[in-house]
């Protein structure tokens, strides 16, 4: 009975799946916040959560989204565009660090999203994502909640908690002044985000 009960408490085994993240950071600027935290998620994930491999996807250099640019009937992309959408149909889940402008997300990330959702093979749909942002008094939360509106025509699976939404210029400091994420605090809440979206994740799967 003692070892009976000992296996029944034992601890459920760490998932052996290794999950690809897709991280997209929605601002360009050498020293964002936004490109910090996915810094600070690759730390994480190499550090303690080691079935989780962050691929911080560049999407400065994709041009604005135009019909013009497409061939093969709208099945045809220029190369940058290719590129950018097979690392998207390649990940398992994805990451989104999203700064808030004028209430929404910014160009450069609905850019992106908008390449990734043209042709017939939509790269988005049925993934699980989060969503991290920083800024001032509501940390990013309005563009967070655009970006889950927007999520919803191209099937993309948010988890619901925790949320990260950083105010950034509260005391303690979180970001250095090169957007290096330093606080602990936050660090903690950011790898409680990757926990939820690699269980969220494995869900989807099964």
């Amino acid at each position: 009975m003692e070892a009976m009960a000992s296996s029944s408490s034992a601890a459920k085994p760490k998932p052996s799946t290794t999950l690809r993240v897709a991280a997209f950071s929605g601002s360009l600027r050498k020293g964002s916040w936004h490109g910090g935290l996915i810094r600070a998620a690759e730390e994480l994930c190499e550090e303690s959560i080691p079935e989780l491999q962050i691929d911080h996807v560049d999407i400065s250099g994709l041009p604005m989204s135009n019909p013009d640019l497409e061939t093969d009937d709208g099945d045809g992309f220029p190369p940058d565009v290719e590129a950018f959408r097979d690392r998207v149909r390649a990940a398992d889940c994805f990451l989104f660090a999203s700064p808030e402008y004028n209430y929404s997300v910014t160009a450069t990330l609905k850019n992106a999203l908008d390449w990734a959702s043209r042709g017939t093979h939509k790269c988005w749909a049925d993934k699980a994502a989060a969503i991290v942002s920083a800024g001032g008094s509501c940390g990013g939360g309005r563009a967070a909640f655009h970006l889950r509106q927007i999520g919803v025509f191209l099937d993309i699976h948010f988890i619901n908690k925790p949320e990260l939404q950083v105010r950034a210029y509260e005391d303690p400091p979180k970001f250095d002044a090169d957007g290096n994420l330093v606080d602990a605090e936050t660090r903690e809440r950011l790898k409680q985000v990757l926990l939820s979206l690699q269980a969220f994740a494995l869900r989807l799967q099964h």
